[in-house]
């Protein structure tokens, strides 16, 4: 361990913050993904609502208040409920489940909500610059291009 290097929650902090959550924002991104290949004319405004109203949620939950349910229009909805689960999972209150229904054993730490809320931070950051770059698909664009 280099004598600058601090790990927290097993993360190193002495990385940028892309590199140490990287794994989390993949996961948030794939939740972003898995809807724009089942639906093309998703555009960026879809996932930056799901986004954007996860953030708020999250950060009602860790001020101890109760948010109602989304009344997203029906992209931003399923973008959220797919990016939702990843971050539930991430969080450590949601299964994965195999193609039986069987769980699947993951070896990771549950985040708190502060970190989820910070990925989903810097993704709507994302979203935004690629949006400004690309145009009304930027983001969705730029990011399908490093998903399998």
């Amino acid at each position: 361990m280099r004598g600058d290097q601090e790990i927290v929650d097993g993360k190193d902090t002495s990385l940028p913050f892309e590199e140490r959550y990287q794994d989390v924002l993949q996961n948030i991104e794939f939740g972003i993904m898995r809807v724009y290949r089942e639906n093309f004319e998703m555009t960026d405004w879809d996932a930056l609502t799901a986004v954007e109203r996860l953030i708020r949620d999250y950060q009602a939950e860790a001020k101890g208040r109760q948010s109602k349910p989304p009344s997203l229009p029906s992209l931003p909805q399923q973008a959220y409920d797919s990016v939702r689960v990843m971050c539930e999972l991430r969080l450590g209150r949601e299964t994965l489940l195999d193609e039986d229904d069987q769980p699947v054993e993951l070896e990771m730490t549950p985040l708190s909500l502060d970190e989820i809320i910070t990925c989903l931070k810097r993704i709507r950051k994302s979203i935004n610059l690629w949006t400004r770059e690309g145009g009304r698909q930027g983001y969705l664009t730029y990011i399908d291009q490093f998903m399998p």
